[in-house]
């Protein structure tokens, strides 16, 4: 390996989706000698446990229901063996590996110093790297990005054998399908999987605190989803606790002893318990208490809206950040940032824009969302001040079905003043997840429902019923 460069522009801590998009604009584009450190894989969260492999899974569930949906088109497809998830696991390691190369070649393209390390700050411009052979060296940055988003939230130690679980992260370690599953989460973590694994054929258990999941998103949203996921087969246990976990020391299998509305229960001969609890910050032990750097009560460092930290020319972004926690916004984020820092006058106030962030669900069905919630939209204009307009059907692609297979499509479209702009839009249904991108991108233009309605519909699609709404 090269000698490690000593000094340097911009030191980037850690290899995730903002850290990158930092450091090769900055490197690339503006010419700024930039270093990254990464103690893991390149690519962070959404590379190698996150949007990625979860969305390939995702399209191995859709392939299942589409094999399952196709017999009412009159197809006979005979499968000559169980699905292999075994093949199709070691694929999408295969494929996550070479995700990870592409990204190392893009870095020595932009002519970014790529460090594999453990990184931790000694003050507001010198780093120690421990390298994987355990030598220490101090690099000096004239400026340090801190971008090492988060891991999964561990589970209260006061729950005897939550260690016999496994948290998110630990989903794509699974090379076994599980004939039965249980996953405690309320989520968009926890309900993806819990939808995959029961489009693939697996017992599926899901553990919330509450009546619905999804508890963020409108509450069409959560009504919708959680009354499919029940039609589906999914087990939701609602307002549930877990007391205690037992493990079968010959076969693993795992016994769950658990409270929900119904009262006492016991799940048996469960493969896997899946904690899907939320995320942390990455913030311990990495220097950031002895530089100076503010953290907020839950351990996200505190940042303004230009990225900037308590410290001088210490800067922080993603999910460590603990603002809207989506790869794109960190990739955003990062490349606001390069070009504030060494972009000139003309990016002098270059920042990314956290309002009105488009986001979806990978769940069955799918779920896109922009801009406020109705109960959001109440509190900030009042009821009297909006206009909501709602829509229910069934898509077309069901017409072939019979009643039970036929899965909801609902839409909600949230407008506010006597100009009625849209302040938010929510639907659920299929195709929402590439639909939404193109709706997104007119409430970000700040769209009205004139503006809607004055475009022609595409017939027959699911999305003209957004510009049809009456």
């Amino acid at each position: 390996m090269a000698p490690i460069s000593k000094e340097t522009d911009l030191l980037v801590i850690g290899g995730g989706s903002g850290g990158l998009g930092c450091a090769r604009m900055a490197s690339a584009k503006f010419g700024a000698k930039a270093m990254i450190v990464e103690a893991m894989r390149l690519g962070g969260t959404c590379v190698n446990v996150g949007c990625v492999p979860k969305k390939v899974t995702f399209n191995a569930a859709a392939l299942a229901e589409a094999i399952h949906d196709s017999k009412a088109y009159g197809f006979s497809v005979q499968e000559t063996k169980p699905f292999d998830f075994t093949t199709f696991k070691h694929k999408r390691d295969a494929y996550i590996k070479r995700l990870n190369g592409i990204y190392e070649r893009n870095l020595a393209n932009d002519k970014v110093e790529y460090v594999h390390g453990w990184a931790k700050l000694l003050n507001r411009n010198e780093v120690e790297i421990t390298l994987d052979d355990g030598t220490k060296t101090t690099v000096r940055a004239n400026k340090i990005l801190i971008a090492v988003g988060g891991q999964p939230t561990k589970p209260s130690p006061e729950i005897p054998g939550a260690e016999y679980g496994i948290d998110s992260d630990g989903f794509f370690d699974i090379d076994v399908l599980p004939k039965k599953v249980a996953l405690v989460g309320a989520g968009y973590i926890a309900v993806e999987f819990a939808g995959m694994f029961n489009a693939l054929g697996t017992e599926t258990h899901l553990f919330i605190r509450h009546k619905t999941f999804l508890r963020n998103f409108d509450p069409m949203i959560q009504e919708g989803v959680t009354s499919e996921y029940e039609r589906l087969g999914v087990h939701v246990h609602k307002e549930s606790s877990q007391n205690r976990i037992e493990k079968d020391p010959n076969t693993g299998k795992l016994t769950i002893h658990y409270k929900d509305s119904n009262g006492e229960g016991k799940l048996e001969d469960v493969d896997h318990l899946i904690w899907a609890i939320g995320r942390t910050p990455m913030t311990k032990n990495i220097g950031l208490e002895e530089a100076g750097v503010k953290l907020d009560e839950k351990g996200y460092i505190v940042t303004d809206e230009y990225q900037n930290t308590s410290v001088d020319n210490i800067y922080a972004l993603g999910d460590v950040s603990g603002r809207v926690e989506l790869t794109p916004v960190a990739i955003a984020a990062g490349r606001r940032l390069s070009e504030r820092l060494y972009g000139g006058e003309q990016f002098k106030t270059a920042r990314i824009d956290y309002e009105n962030v488009p986001s979806v669900v990978f769940a069955h069905p799918e779920v896109g969302s922009i801009g406020l919630t109705e109960p959001q939209a109440v509190e900030k204009y009042g009821r009297d001040n909006l206009t909501i307009y709602k829509t229910s059907f069934t898509a077309m692609y069901y017409a072939m079905m019979e009643p039970e297979d036929k899965a909801p499509t609902k839409y909600k479209v949230i407008c506010a003043g006597p100009e009625q702009k849209v302040v938010g839009l929510h639907i659920m249904g299929l195709g929402s997840g590439e639909m939404l991108q193109g709706f997104g991108v007119a409430v970000k233009m700040g769209a009205t429902k004139k503006d809607l309605d004055s475009c022609i519909a595409i017939h027959p699609t699911s999305a003209e019923e957004l510009v049809t709404l009456k």
